[in-house]
């Protein structure tokens, strides 16, 4: 056995939980049964993100039969990325393995996310091929959304969304989440040079309790690809940007003057009364500014947290963190 960067573990687990009890306890069986038969030293971190149902309980009472299972609890619900981020941060292993806690995400696969990492590969995506959700609630948003995102960032994946995958700690380690940008942790890798693969994983249809995902998710993946693409392109050299909207706009009212100035010699039309040029100025100013506001205000809230060493995350208590077999 080889120790990691951190601590004594060859792998580490994590699944963030939102009111998942009766799903815990086969779970974590079906887990230890497939990381008992590889060759590595593992953890599991779950990270309860304020459960309202007896999920919390459940964790404890796993976590104190084996010290490999470790329990990180949130004093409110902060969402997937922050107990994912926090699950990072408090894990000791060289590979990171995030999945869901609903029993889709199938345990079975983790071996076969292991044995493409020992390709060579920095980052191992799951792609759910056949997935077990609703065809128009679920799968038809989930396609246009990484074809979207495909696209944007030119690295292709055909599922984003699947929690399921592998990372090496060195190319996730120094990886900054917020909002719902755990799905974007494959764009960083390839940012920074990192070799990403993709392998279809199984998924599984939902037993017990709510899928968690709904439509009000989709505009937070696109504003999410919007700061994505601004950070990637346009942080060192923002002139770009702002110099390139100020540009547009500039055009904009030109050919709308000109527009009004043509009208009034052609059809002697009263420039004055007309609304075209005040209504147009003010449209195209005010969704700039919407936009160049939302992303300044992006860019504070991460300078905020960062150089305060903030984390998007309080923890009410934990079981088992730091502590070795």
């Amino acid at each position: 056995m080889t120790e990691d960067l951190k601590g004594n573990y060859n792998i580490s687990v994590i699944i963030p939980v939102y009111n998942e009890g009766n799903n815990l306890l086969q779970l974590n069986k079906e887990i230890i049964e497939i990381l008992n038969k590889i060759n590595k030293t593992w953890e599991v971190i779950y990270v309860n993100d304020c459960s309202s149902d007896d999920s919390e309980n459940v964790l404890e009472s796993i976590a104190m039969e084996d010290v490999r299972i470790k329990v990180i609890n949130f004093r409110k619900n902060f969402g997937q990325t922050a107990a994912i981020s926090a699950g990072i941060n408090f894990s000791r292993g060289e590979i990171i393995i995030p999945m869901d806690a609903d029993l889709q995400n199938d345990p079975i696969d983790i071996p076969r996310l292991l044995k493409e990492m020992e390709e060579g590969y920095d980052v191992v995506s799951g792609w759910r091929k056949e997935r077990k959700d609703k065809a128009i609630t679920r799968r038809l948003p989930s396609w246009i959304a990484n074809k979207i995102i495909s696209f944007i960032t030119k690295v292709k994946l055909h599922d984003y969304g699947c929690t399921l995958k592998a990372y090496k700690r060195e190319v996730i380690k120094d990886v900054k989440l917020y909002g719902e940008m755990h799905r974007f942790i494959p764009v960083y890798t390839s940012w920074m040079g990192g070799k990403i693969t993709e392998i279809i994983v199984n998924h599984r249809p939902r037993v017990y309790g709510k899928s968690k995902y709904n439509s009000k998710r989709i505009p937070k993946v696109l504003l999410d690809l919007i700061t994505l693409e601004f950070l990637a392109s346009y942080t060192s050299k923002p002139i770009y940007l702002f110099g390139s909207c100020g540009l547009l706009c500039m055009f904009s009212g030109f050919l709308f003057v000109f527009i009004l100035i043509v009208d009034k010699f052609i059809y002697n039309a009263s420039m004055i009364h007309s609304p075209l040029l005040l209504l147009s100025s003010m449209l195209i100013v005010l969704s700039f500014q919407f936009f160049l506001i939302g992303l300044l205000a992006e860019i504070m809230v991460r300078i905020y947290h960062e150089l305060q060493n903030k984390t998007t995350y309080t923890i009410k208590n934990t079981i088992n963190i730091n502590k070795d077999l």
